[in-house]
């Protein structure tokens, strides 16, 4: 390891890695945009990456470092020993975009990455810090491809006719000549597949599963974090105890005895069954938040009078609200998402909630398209409400991590 903690050795390593790295990127980046052949070729990656890696010591400023890898990616993929392989016909738009792609994507991190990096000896510190910038940079660009490329797939699916796919099915560009036919699955599964339905069916069901929810879970929590008990050590440590138990084993059970009980294809079973798999996981996130709480504030109000019931209403959940919205918003995904149940009780199609109808799209009479777009509708209203509230997810997921 001694060997690489010299800036020569460390900077060209990480700039022929992150070159190759952001080829492959701008590569399937570029392929699913226009459908043209773009892939990343190895040997050009390196040596470009090495390259600008010994350049970033004398051109430390991100823009200089990227103009000067945009002019030789672009040299290099003109002559086809470039970072990226082109195949015939694509455009000099196209062509130019990946040149600058390349570029900017490589220059401006290296510059990042080696700042105030020596060509000679490197500490541990400066060796260290240059490896992590690296590793840090490599996981960001991972972890949203990882998020980011099926969505994409499933969106620019949704946007196809069924020629498109049966002509090219791995062309992810879309025609925007088409205007808004392109949201042609989307119209089709509202007017033929009653999708509206299914969206109403799955919303109401999720605010009656967190309702319920709440109502159980606010007294159990509040029981286990402020009252005496005996056996309240052992309630506390085993809320979570149902998670350990996986659904798929309890399917069986609750499928028989849905049936005898002529629960089974029923929304009110649904909402019966739903606030099981969810109280456990509410009673855990509210009574570390209840925990947190001065119990001083509660024995205030119990000594002007209150009952022990009107300092959790009037003292109590109004300073839980953070807690509260982030255990609905994760109580109301939970209920919106959940599959296994659903498929397993509901058989009448105008029960369906969305994900049963989603799975109803899967046979070979129905155009891969119309199965896209009912993804997309069921995942954009879920990501819209968690992105909107995202700041009371994460504060309620963080309140009573700390006391005092």
């Amino acid at each position: 390891m001694r060997y690489l903690r010299f800036g020569y050795v460390t900077a060209p390593l990480l700039g022929a890695l992150w070159m190759f790295v952001i080829a492959a990127t701008v590569s399937v980046a570029m392929s699913f945009a226009t459908g043209a052949a773009f892939r990343p070729w190895l040997p050009g990656a390196l040596g470009l990456g090495a390259v600008l890696g010994l350049a970033a010591f004398w051109l430390p400023r991100a823009w200089a470092l990227s103009a000067l890898g945009a002019i030789l990616a672009g040299a290099l993929m003109s002559v086809g020993i470039g970072p990226v392989v082109t195949g015939a016909g694509i455009s000099a738009l196209s062509f130019v975009l990946t040149a600058l792609a390349l570029g900017i994507g490589t220059g401006w991190p290296l510059a990042l990455f080696l700042r105030d990096l020596p060509v000679g000896v490197l500490t541990r510190h400066q060796f260290e810090g240059a490896v992590i910038r690296f590793l840090m940079g490599f996981g960001y660009i991972f972890f949203t491809a990882i998020v980011v490329i099926p969505f994409y797939v499933m969106v620019m699916t949704s946007l196809k006719n069924q020629a498109q796919l049966i002509q090219n099915p791995l062309d992810f560009s879309i025609d925007l000549s088409q205007g808004w036919g392109l949201f042609r699955s989307y119209v089709e599964l509202v007017r033929d597949f009653r999708f509206g339905e299914y969206m109403w069916t799955s919303f109401y069901i999720s605010v009656l599963t967190v309702l319920i929810t709440l109502a159980f879970a606010i007294p159990g929590a509040y029981a286990v974090a402020r009252l005496r008990f005996r056996g309240q050590a052992a309630f506390s440590r085993s809320i979570l105890l149902i998670y350990m138990v996986p659904m798929i084993v309890l399917a069986l059970p609750i499928y028989i005895a849905f049936s005898m009980t002529g629960l089974r294809n029923s929304i009110t079973g649904i909402v019966m069954i739903y606030p099981v798999t969810t109280i456990p996981v509410a009673l855990y996130m509210l009574q570390g938040y209840f925990r947190g709480l001065p119990a001083e504030v509660e024995e205030a109000g119990l000594m002007d009078g209150l009952s022990r019931l009107q300092v959790i209403w009037k003292i109590t959940l109004p300073l839980s609200l953070p807690a509260l919205a982030s255990v609905s918003l994760y109580v109301f995904m939970i209920a919106w998402n959940e599959f296994l149940l659903a498929f397993m009780l509901l058989d009448d199609p105008s029960k369906f909630t969305l994900t049963r109808g989603i799975a109803s799209l899967n046979s070979s009479e129905i155009p891969r398209q119309h199965l896209m777009a009912g993804s997309v509708i069921a995942t954009v209203p879920i990501m819209a409400l968690f992105l909107g509230l995202e700041k009371f997810m994460t504060k309620g997921l963080t309140a009573g991590s700390v006391k005092g």
